[in-house]
């Protein structure tokens, strides 16, 4: 595998991220609004230190990015949600339109989800991309290798025969740099958007504020629906790097009390994922 000019991986710097005339963006974020701590208040202010954009990415819920984007700040904010397929995979949605994106969050998401607020929705991957349908929406799937001993990447839901293989390319773009990943898995999912034709995005899947920038998406750009059309244009660059695993172990241990009240269904979801394929709704 080799890595194309247009992901880098290094961490970012100001050359790369205050370029006159383009947007770089931090698209995968969490906040208190889903299994974060961090306030959305404070991600928009060391955005703005930062001199970047980012997304709101919360698990299946949209506060965060509501809040965010009614701040009134000059950082640019990208609507967003994470969506967990029923099936596995994880869906990052991004609309240039606030509005857009709650109303597809009102119409199909909130009636879908489960009692863990960030467990797989009752929807599957493709039925989630047909509800996309109609809005000015792009879907990027966040990272696509999915993690060892589950099924949530599409690929492996491929090859595992749960998923159809044309559901793929119904993608706009890949994550090919997830900060949460190991750079083997983010090297397969530069790989996967080569070889489909996809767009590339990256981002932290920040669950604490000293990890926001850690990964940017950066695109010419003078407004979000031009960011977003770049990415779907695949003319974005991804810049960034993974976390270590003292860093992996940090977040993993802010993010357990927030899992913790929903064990049960967790491991109900956990089992049904790794056995059963996502079939079982």
């Amino acid at each position: 595998m080799t890595t194309p000019a247009a992901i880098l991986f290094k961490t970012p710097t100001p050359e790369e991220t205050a370029r006159p005339g383009f947007i770089a963006a931090d698209l995968h974020v969490h906040t208190n609004h889903s299994d974060s701590s961090t306030r959305v208040r404070d991600v928009l202010r060391s955005a703005a230190r930062q001199g970047i954009g980012c997304a709101i990415t919360d698990h299946n819920q949209v506060g965060g990015a509501v809040e965010a984007c009614r701040a009134g700040t000059e950082v640019p904010v990208i609507p967003g949600i994470e969506v967990s397929a029923d099936d596995g995979p994880h869906l990052l949605l991004y609309f240039p339109a606030l509005s857009d994106l709650t109303d597809f969050y009102r119409r199909h998401i909130e009636k879908k989800k489960r009692d863990g607020p960030c467990l797989a929705i009752k929807m599957t991957a493709a039925e989630i991309l047909d509800a996309r349908e109609g809005y000015h929406c792009v879907a990027v799937e966040a990272h696509p290798c999915g993690y060892a001993f589950l099924n949530r990447g599409m690929q492996q839901g491929i090859e595992r025969g749960c998923i159809e293989a044309e559901t793929f390319d119904r993608l706009d773009a890949l994550e090919v740099i997830c900060g949460g990943m190991g750079r083997t898995h983010n090297l397969v999912a530069a790989d996967l958007a080569r070889s489909h034709d996809l767009g590339r995005t990256g981002g932290t899947d920040a669950h604490l504020l000293r990890e926001l920038g850690g990964v940017v998406t950066c695109a010419r750009a003078e407004s979000v629906e031009e960011f977003l059309d770049a990415i779907v244009r695949r003319e974005s660059v991804v810049v960034g790097r993974e976390r270590n695993l003292a860093e992996k172990a940090m977040m993993g241990a802010a993010v357990l009390p927030h899992h913790l009240p929903y064990a049960l269904p967790i491991l109900r979801t956990r089992i049904r994922e790794t056995f059963f394929e996502g079939m079982g709704r």
